[in-house]
């Protein structure tokens, strides 16, 4: 079986440690913030050494790299892929705003920060010189309104108990007023059907309750978009599997978040359990149902 290495990296403050944190308490050999100049010997090292140690090891890398470094390392991570070792990219992110906050609340000071440097220029220039490895990253997380809780149950279910070369699927409820999720691979708009909103004895409920799930499946419409969406996941889903992807996240998108798209993504879920795929629901805006 291939050994697994999982490099984690991403912008600063936006969980990458607690990633970290997570693999190593589930028994991941964890080694952060490695300059890329020591991956390759590294790297030879975890294939070749006999040691149970390295069977899953995970690494931080952050952006205290030189900017060469960092747009070539994509590439040295898809020559490392082997069938001895299967190798993954999870960049952390989150908003400017989220970000500002959360080094305002921790008072911590920002890696690429200076005396003349602001936090938000800093900010700028760290996304910047880690665009190149949020473009080639397997999984991408926005942390931007995740818990500490929500993100290492995430990690846990999606990335550390991921059974090599099984793909997890993630699906995402949202609202559109609330933003669009910065990593979603697909995005579908279900505010076309029947709104329960407008229901005043269905407003407060979600679409997991019973009455909200009897009121849409009352309309054919909902039924189309289900089906069609059920067929377009069955269709293209082995595609992705057979290029080697090892994370896809499709979001569904109503107004609010809490009805339509909520019913949507369960029924996708149920549909795609039944065949035996790796899947995870976050229904991100829904009420209490994070």
């Amino acid at each position: 079986m291939a050994r697994r290495l999982i490099i984690v990296t991403g912008m600063s403050g936006a969980g990458k440690t607690t990633v970290l944190n997570v693999l190593e308490d589930l028994s991941y050999y964890c080694i952060d913030s490695l300059p890329i100049g020591l991956a390759p010997e590294l790297f030879s090292q975890i294939r070749s050494a006999e040691q149970p140690l390295y069977e899953n090891v995970a690494i931080g890398i952050d952006a205290r790299n030189p900017a060469d470094a960092l747009t070539s390392f994509p590439r040295f991570l898809r020559q490392q892929q082997s069938s001895e070792l299967a190798v993954e990219l999870v960049f952390v992110e989150a908003g400017d705003e989220a970000l500002l906050r959360r080094f305002s609340e921790t008072r911590r000071k920002h890696p690429l920060s200076a005396t003349e440097v602001s936090l938000t220029v800093a900010i700028h220039e760290e996304r910047r010189l880690l665009g190149p490895l949020a473009e080639h990253a397997d999984l991408r997380i926005d942390t931007s309104r995740t818990s500490v809780h929500q993100l290492r149950a995430l990690v846990r279910e999606r990335v550390a108990q991921r059974q090599a070369n099984i793909m997890s699927v993630q699906l995402i409820s949202f609202g559109f007023k609330h933003g669009l999720p910065a990593d979603a691979d697909f995005v579908f708009d279900v505010r076309c059907l029947p709104n329960p909103h407008w229901e005043p004895r269905l407003r407060d409920l979600s679409g997991r309750d019973p009455p909200v799930i009897e009121f849409l499946e009352a309309a054919p419409l909902v039924h189309d978009m289900t089906a069609q969406l059920r067929a377009f996941l069955d269709a293209w889903l082995p595609r992705f599997e057979a290029d080697q992807r090892s994370y896809l996240t499709v979001a569904v998108g109503c107004t609010g978040g809490h009805h339509r798209s909520v019913y949507i993504v369960e029924r996708l879920a149920s549909h795609l359990s039944s065949q035996g795929r790796h899947v995870l629901v976050t229904h991100r805006d829904g009420t209490g149902l994070l």
